[in-house]
């Protein structure tokens, strides 16, 4: 199996994004995600698959 397909199939997380943020927003959206029982990261790498997936061009 290539490493690709092995890297795809157990879902390792592998990168980094570093962005910058205003502190309110950052606080605001680390509490949001608190009070809803997910993480920070978790809803982040939810909204950047939506967003390829909706403008991936084919």
């Amino acid at each position: 199996m290539s490493e690709q397909i092995k890297k795809i199939k157990t879902g390792k997380k592998d990168g980094q994004l570093l962005i910058r943020i205003n502190s309110a927003e950052r606080d605001e959206f680390i509490h949001l995600c608190e009070e809803l029982d997910t993480s920070a990261a978790r809803e982040l790498r939810k909204f950047i698959r939506s967003f390829v997936k909706q403008h991936k061009r084919e």
